[in-house]
């Protein structure tokens, strides 16, 4: 007897530093990551090369903090690389040429009112997402799978698979400043850094201060349960989805300012970066659990590890080859966590 109580006094407190070192994963990646490609990549450790992470780390972070608020409430959008696709040729289309009224007659537009259109295309994708979702009762994988296709099919039609090049804007009508999106910098740092930034702050505080923060969480613990409780489950869907396009509406903005040209083609398998810097970051497919801010670090381990195979000379094959890896191992971790905090909640509850 005095054996076994030995041995479950000295399992118990080795399961606590192996749930603990768990729950540190992702720190525990980004340092692994960061360490292994500064010994091995030459210029590596560079300012023009940290810029560019950057640059990288702020288009995953953008879809990735949606699609965190998307996962825990239990769904997934795969449609993001498609949204942003379509919303890039979108504000292409509204540099170039505004909306053509016929007989000779168009409406141009200002940067911000460009900008403002563009994230209206985005919200009211991820809104025919949550209506699917929500009041056809189509299940999440197949309601976005259906709208990426939709979404990609839009943006080839918009320009018969053509790229919208020469994005200068026109200081005529107001949209000279829209390269800066994209290009700009502010006290050194890129632009899109700054609005990331901005939107991270938002999204945390939305996630932890707020009554929605709390809908959020609760329709992914227990969906049942959070209605029955006076949460507005679809309502708390809807908004997911929405913000989840207007994350990729802004991010279709910035390539296309950036690269002052807009393609179809953009934002193609976005969404998996998106997924896989959600669940670094630790949230759960299950739903109910994940933080915006561990989200970020998992963006940051994904733009390094892009960055660094690139600089190694790997292909692009296989880059999705230990992308799709890195999700796996992610979500077979985040399983094995979850087990054995119950297990060690158990075991808790039976001393």
């Amino acid at each position: 007897m005095s054996d076994t109580s030995a041995t479950a006094g000295t399992a118990a407190p080795s399961r606590n530093w192996l749930l603990m070192l768990l729950e540190l994963r992702t720190y525990v990646a980004l340092i692994t990551v960061f360490g292994v490609f500064a010994i091995i990549v030459p210029n590596f450790l560079t300012v023009d090369n940290a810029v560019l992470i950057s640059k990288h780390v702020a288009i995953n972070a953008f879809l990735a903090i949606g699609m965190t608020y998307v996962i825990i409430t239990g769904g997934i959008d795969l449609s993001v690389g498609s949204v942003v696709g379509l919303t890039g040729m979108v504000a292409g289309y509204l540099v170039l040429y505004g909306i053509d009224l016929g007989l000779g007659w168009s409406i141009q537009f200002n940067t911000t009112e460009i900008v403002l259109i563009t994230c209206a295309v985005g919200v009211f994708v991820g809104w025919i997402n949550g209506v699917l979702v929500t009041k056809l009762h189509v299940a999440p994988f197949i309601a976005t799978l259906g709208t990426l296709y939709v979404a990609r099919g839009a943006a080839l039609l918009m320009s018969e698979g053509r790229t919208y090049p020469n994005l200068n804007g026109s200081a005529e009508y107001g949209s000279a400043s829209f390269p800066m999106i994209g290009a700009g910098t502010f006290l050194g740092l890129p632009m899109m850094v700054w609005i990331l930034a901005v939107v991270t702050i938002i999204a945390i505080y939305i996630s932890r201060r707020t009554p929605l923060g709390r809908a959020i969480y609760a329709t992914g613990g227990n969906e049942r349960g959070a209605a029955l409780s006076g949460v507005n489950v679809n309502r708390t869907k809807m908004f997911v989805y929405m913000f989840t396009g207007l994350m990729a509406a802004i991010v279709g903005i910035i390539i296309a300012s950036q690269l002052r040209a807009a393609h179809p083609a953009t934002g193609e398998f976005f969404e998996l970066n998106a997924i896989a810097a959600a669940v670094l970051g630790g949230t759960s497919m299950a739903g109910g659990r994940g933080r915006i801010w561990g989200t970020i670090i998992g963006a940051f381990v994904i733009g390094i590890l892009t960055d660094g195979l690139i600089m190694m000379g790997v292909s692009s094959f296989w880059q999705m080859v230990i992308k799709g890896l890195v999700i796996i191992a992610a979500v077979v971790i985040d399983q094995f966590q979850r087990k054995l905090s119950a297990r060690i909640a158990l075991t808790q509850e039976a001393g």
